[in-house]
């Protein structure tokens, strides 16, 4: 009962506005998890982003699908302020940069691409590189995760395979 109030009282806090940054600001930030979501966002972003712009999106329009679809409302946040500030006439690298969300090196990409008129092209290379860096991070976890489920699961099978199941006398 108590476990279902706490859930309960969790979901409502995280459905408010200030509920959800909190947490997904924390999210961000926990040791392990955070980078990994951090990957998933860049990835995600500039997939979509490229796909949008590839297909003649204009690149305000863009930025707010692109936000939208984040499902982190900090890095939304971060893709609304980026779409100001290109709004207002900067570049997408400069306001990107002063999010902090995003890697430098991201930026730096981003911002050749813009200078070389192949935005899209880039930001597809960028989605790549992190979905591979991803899939890779993923796999090191379930690799860690291993030695650990052995040690939950070996006592109960040890205890299991102990027991006899002939129809012997032992």
């Amino acid at each position: 009962m108590l476990a279902f109030l706490g859930v309960t009282a969790f979901r409502r806090y995280y459905a408010s506005y200030g509920g959800r940054r909190v947490v997904d600001r924390a999210l961000l930030k926990t040791p392990i998890f955070g980078e990994l979501l951090r990957k998933v966002a860049v990835s995600k972003f500039c997939r979509t982003l490229a796909t949008l712009i590839s297909s003649g999106v204009p690149i305000l329009d863009g930025l707010e699908i692109t936000a939208k679809t984040a499902g982190n409302a900090i890095v939304e946040d971060g893709i609304m302020s980026v779409r100001k500030g290109v709004e207002s006439g900067l570049t997408i690298a400069q306001p990107l940069k002063d999010t902090g969300i995003f890697p430098p090196m991201v930026v730096q990409m981003i911002g050749v691409g813009e200078q070389t008129g192949a935005l899209d092209a880039m930001l597809s290379k960028i989605a790549d590189f992190y979905e591979d860096e991803v899939d890779q991070a993923v796999a090191n976890m379930l690799t860690l995760m291993e030695p650990v489920m052995i040690l939950f699961l070996a006592p109960r099978s040890a205890a299991s395979s102990s027991r006899c199941t002939c129809r012997c006398s032992t």
